[in-house]
């Protein structure tokens, strides 16, 4: 990495005694946002995600996803996903990110919660993200249990973007045999519900998305009342 970026990372770690208690001054915040959304650059750029990697920068984020301003670290995280690449999963799932965005996920703001639950679906997206996380019970539920409560919420406080990012989720996690097998009995009932989908009626992607995930897990009826087009059941990962 380049001296720029040691000197960003010296930025960020000048900060961490003032995380807990919160004790941030404007000036000190100012300093780390601006280190960050370079850092965010870095980890977007082909030529640098490598090394942006074997440093291991992303670790350096983790502590101030445990504060309340989570969303510029996130940020990071996020542009390291956005490009699909297996070597940034495999580093992903070897720290505690999996965690660290199940809690934002459930406790950020609505924009960090977005990003948090995008990070999890490109996660998913990749065949070992997804392996990763339907290989025990205890991780499948864990991310189960979170996207349950996400769809709870979102009946109080719609958002169709985040509502998005949910469906992509499960409808990933419908590809793995047991996972398929496990929403047909934990599936939220709220994503049957057309008053509820209806925040979604100009949104085809993320309809035929739902849809497909109710034909898949089995609601076959539920599904053709969001989609007039005949779907059926995806393959299963593996088959």
């Amino acid at each position: 990495m380049s001296s720029s970026s040691d000197i960003e990372q010296f930025e960020i770690v000048s900060i961490y005694p003032l995380l807990a208690p919160p004790a941030l001054t404007a000036h000190a915040s100012n300093r780390v946002c601006n280190a960050l959304a370079l850092l965010q650059c870095v980890a977007s750029h082909p030529e640098t995600r490598g090394l942006f990697l074997q440093a291991h920068v992303p670790l350096f984020l983790y502590p101030f996803l445990n504060t309340m301003s989570k969303t510029r670290p996130l940020g990071v995280i996020g542009a390291l996903v956005k490009v699909d690449d297996t070597d940034v999963i495999n580093f992903l799932l070897s720290t505690e990110i999996i965690p660290l965005c199940l809690r934002t996920m459930e406790m950020g703001s609505e924009l960090s919660k977005t990003v948090a639950t995008f990070i999890v679906q490109k996660i998913l997206l990749d065949d070992v993200g997804l392996n990763y996380i339907c290989a025990t019970a205890e991780r499948f539920f864990a991310v189960g249990a979170v996207l349950a409560n996400m769809v709870v919420m979102l009946a109080e406080q719609p958002s169709p973007r985040l509502l998005k990012h949910i469906i992509r989720c499960y409808l990933r996690l419908s590809d793995n045999p047991r996972a398929r097998e496990a929403l047909r009995q934990c599936l939220p009932k709220l994503l049957r519900n057309p008053q509820f989908t209806g925040c979604l009626k100009s949104d085809d992607t993320t309809r035929r998305w739902l849809a497909q995930l109710l034909v898949n897990v089995g609601f076959n009826e539920s599904a053709a009342q969001l989609s007039a087009e005949a779907l059926s059941p995806t393959p299963l990962q593996g088959q």
